[in-house]
């Protein structure tokens, strides 16, 4: 057996010294590959890392860093050289404020590879009240100015849909920094607020102020920031009965012996409403790869190929909680990995 490596702060390694542009910078050689990123993905990404070390004996195991996707893309997209990492995880795809971010800092070449799938889950204790949701709901109950109609100051889901029972609203969910918190924003929160025709009218109106009040969370304890680790939220979630955690799916499925799910729109978080985009919180996994530092770093290439080789339905990664993509977009990210097809970015909003 081996361990895989996880480091928790930015260490400085360089890249094998050769004449590629990935090889400069401080610290020497660098004969290990280096990720950073989403939590989401950190256990897919150990696990390919577990299979890397095990098809290549002799190689060091990569070190992954769970830094979140946000936090992920600022350190990937800082520069090319033995300082930066090699792979940014994303449990969203990149921005195009982050992809111009790289390319001013001399990260041109980005491959982008969709490795999977997850839903964004609503969990609670199984001895929770047994909540079920609606991103309307969602929304009203953790915008900081819900509709734009004054500061929030429901206390209870019952304050915010009649239906529900009168629970103190407390909500464990993922960081500004995360990914998981974009998709929050994204496909629930907006998608919620949206439910106005004065909010879906407002962002061809005013773009900044429609987000600002479709994304902005209360900030008075309702909504409790967790940080990266979603281990975590499990844990508060089991001393906390009437808590709710948001975090990705795969954490949901592994830990069915303690929580249960919070459906969205009377869809529950499952493999197949997952896999199939019926479940409202599903959204795609990804890695972005420097193509500059493919030939520098000993094995890049193989641990990117471990992905695609574990990605299908039965294999190792959708054993870990990975919900494995449609056959297309598996045969399409495939084809991308084999020839290092570059992103052009024109797509990314």
């Amino acid at each position: 057996m081996f361990r895989v490596s996880v480091l928790l702060a930015v260490s400085t390694i360089a890249l094998s010294a050769c004449s590629d542009p990935a090889s400069t910078g401080a610290g020497g050689a660098r004969d290990q590959i280096r990720a950073v990123g989403s939590s989401t993905v950190f256990p897919f990404a150990t696990a390919a890392a577990e299979l890397f070390v095990q098809a290549n004996p002799g190689m060091k195991s990569p070190i992954i860093e769970s830094t979140g996707t946000g936090a992920g893309m600022k350190l990937f997209c800082a520069g090319v050289g033995s300082q930066h990492p090699d792979i940014e995880d994303a449990s969203r795809r990149m921005k195009k404020a982050e992809f111009d971010q790289c390319q001013a800092n001399g990260v041109k070449d980005i491959i982008e590879v969709q490795i999977g799938v997850d839903g964004l889950a609503f969990a609670e204790s199984k001895q929770g009240p047994g909540l079920k949701l609606t991103p309307a709901t969602v929304y009203k109950a953790l915008a900081a100015n819900p509709f734009g109609k004054g500061p929030n100051t429901a206390k209870t889901w019952k304050d915010v849909d009649p239906s529900l029972p009168a629970v103190a609203i407390s909500v464990f969910g993922p960081p500004s920094t995360s990914g998981t918190r974009d998709s929050l924003a994204e496909l629930v929160l907006t998608k919620g607020c949206e439910s106005d025709p004065a909010m879906k009218a407002l962002k061809e109106a005013d773009e900044a102020k429609h987000k600002q009040l479709c994304t902005q969370i209360r900030e008075d304890g309702a909504y409790v920031d967790a940080g990266e680790n979603d281990n975590l939220i499990v844990q508060k979630l089991s001393a906390n009965p009437d808590a709710i955690g948001v975090f990705g799916f795969s954490y949901l499925d592994a830990n069915r012996d303690k929580l249960k799910d919070v459906p969205l729109d009377g869809v529950e978080a499952s493999y197949e409403t997952v896999s199939t985009g019926k479940y409202p919180g599903a959204r795609p996994l990804y890695i972005y790869v420097k193509e500059a530092h493919i030939t520098a770093v000993p094995g890049l290439k193989a641990y990117v190929e471990t992905f695609a080789k574990n990605w299908a339905a039965g294999g190792t990664l959708a054993k870990r909680g990975m919900v494995p993509a449609t056959d297309a977009v598996q045969q399409a990210n495939a084809q991308i990995v084999t020839n290092l097809t570059i992103l052009n970015g024109a797509d990314l909003k």
